[in-house]
Order: structure tokens, then C-alpha cells, then sequence
């Protein structure tokens, strides 16, 4: 039994086209045997059912067998498909239909990819899983071009987590007419984030590098003590940079610390996966 596919009948028309409705949409699938065009549409509509698994709810309704709810719909012509929503038709296509017309009317009601994710990383954060909800907010972001909702919460878990870095780069793609309240909390929360971030040690050995840009050891410390505060991008240049110097630079111990940070960091993390490219590249 397929749990994503119902046929429609008198006894359960109310729960099916109206209860189900208020949860996911409901797609009506009205059909008649011996009728070429249905037999030649309602695979269609099951292959896509099975390929959404659970987005939607394709009901069969076959006209011969339901007159008085096919009336009630006022259905005029076979193949007919109705999309019902909150308990109430909401829209249709009459005649048969190729499967990029009926792709395009699932596409109007049915959550986005990004909506997918960004549901998925959300439940992740109200369990307080924000390395793992980074990932499929990241993705979320950019497939969403960026959307200025998920943009924030981003930022959000990128500075929960220390990487200022990351979030400063988030929030500077935030479009002018996005930058309200919830961004200018989220700038505040990073410029104190990086000032704590400042430690003398830290100051100290900046102003080394900087007057002495040949001096591994400072540019060594210098990453080590960025990825203890969460710059790891930073820190991930410096250590690539030694490392195309001298791969095996203090013994080893600066290609550990940078396969350390990715680890940190997490396999499906954007930010580890280009710098695992960086580093395979040197290597081979």
C-alpha cells in the first residue's frame, strides 16, 4: 500500500480532499477507465507522487464510480487534475497534460529545496545541533540565492560556533533592503565577537606576521591561535601557506593542526570541503 497515493470514494472524500488538505497539499487525480488520455496521465501522476514521496498526496477519483463528487467539483472533461489546499480547491488543468505542466502546478504549491533544508537545519538548532545544522544552511542559502531569512539564522550559528569569519561574509551579502533590526543585531553580536576574539597574544603575534612576513614560526602560532577562537579561515590560509612552503613544516605538526580544523569543522562543511581540495591538490 502507498501511503502517498489514495483512491478517492463517497465514504472518505471529506477526510481525503478536506482533512488531508490542512497538512500537505492534495492533488485529485480524475480519471475513467478506457479513456486513453487518463490511462495515458495518471502514471505520470503516480511516478511523480513516488518522486516527491510524501509532499503530496495524489488522490484517484474515478468519475464513473464517484458522479455525484465529480459533479460537486464540476469537473467538465477528462483527464482532469485539481489541487486542493487548506480544505478547498485552489487550482487545476483540464485535458491531458505532459509531465512539465504538471511539474509546473506541483511547483506552485509544494515547498522549495531550500525550504526542505532549511526546515531540516532548524529542527537540528532546537536541539542545539548547530555544527550540524551549518550544512544544510549553507546549502539552503545558496540555492535559495541567498534568501535574507536563512542569511541570519547562517550567520547566527556561524557566530554561535566562533567562526566569525564565515558569518562577516554572510552578512556582508545582505541586501541594502534587508538590513533591518535582525541584521543590525547580528553585526553588533560580530563586532563584539571579533574584539573578544583580540587577545594580546593574539595582537602580538598579528603585528610579527605583519612586520615580518618570512617568520614561519609567528605565522605557525598565529594559525594555531585562530583556530582556538574560531577564525578558521585565517588560520586555514596560514597553515596552506606554510604548508606549499615546507608540506611537512615543524615536523608534520602544521599539516595535523590544518586536517585538524577540517575535522573541526565537519566533512560536509563548504568551508572544509574547499580547503580539503587545497590540500589534495598540494599533496598530489
Amino acid at each position: 500500500m502507498n501511503p502517498n497515493i489514495v483512491d478517492v470514494t463517497q465514504e472518505n472524500a471529506q477526510q481525503v480532499l478536506v482533512d488531508a488538505s490542512q497538512t500537505r497539499p492534495v492533488v485529485v487525480d480524475i480519471w475513467a477507465e478506457g479513456h486513453p488520455d487518463c490511462a495515458a496521465q495518471s502514471p505520470i501522476l503516480e511516478a511523480l507522487a513516488n518522486e516527491y514521496n510524501g509532499q503530496f498526496l495524489l488522490a484517484k477519483l474515478n468519475a464513473a464510480e464517484n458522479q455525484g463528487i465529480v459533479q460537486q467539483l464540476g469537473v467538465q472533461s477528462l483527464p482532469m487534475v485539481m489541487v486542493f489546499s487548506g480544505g478547498q480547491p485552489v487550482d487545476g488543468l483540464g485535458g491531458p497534460q505532459a509531465e512539465p505542466a504538471l511539474r509546473e502546478l506541483l511547483d506552485k504549491f509544494l515547498p522549495k529545496p531550500w525550504d526542505l533544508l532549511f526546515t531540516q537545519a532548524q529542527e537540528l538548532l532546537a536541539e542545539s545541533k548547530v555544527a550540524d545544522a551549518v550544512s544544510p544552511l549553507r546549502e539552503a542559502y545558496e540555492t535559495s540565492s541567498q534568501r535574507a531569512d536563512i542569511a541570519f539564522v547562517l550567520a547566527h550559528s556561524y557566530l554561535e560556533l566562533n567562526r566569525c569569519g564565515e558569518a562577516e561574509a554572510v552578512l556582508d551579502e545582505v541586501k541594502m533592503a534587508d538590513q533591518d533590526s535582525q541584521y543590525q543585531q547580528l553585526m553588533s553580536q560580530l563586532e563584539l565577537k571579533k574584539e573578544a576574539a583580540k587577545s594580546p597574544e593574539i595582537q602580538a603575534l598579528e603585528a610579527k606576521v605583519a612586520s615580518s612576513p618570512d617568520d614561519k614560526e609567528s605565522r605557525y602560532q598565529l594559525a594555531i591561535q585562530y583556530s582556538q577562537t574560531g577564525q578558521n579561515r585565517e588560520a586555514l590560509e596560514l597553515l596552506l601557506g606554510l604548508l606549499k612552503g615546507e608540506l611537512n613544516y615543524a615536523d608534520g605538526a602544521a599539516k595535523k593542526t590544518y586536517q585538524d580544523v577540517l575535522a573541526t569543522l565537519g566533512k560536509g562543511d563548504s568551508l572544509a570541503v574547499e580547503f580539503q581540495r587545497k590540500l589534495y591538490t598540494l599533496l598530489y
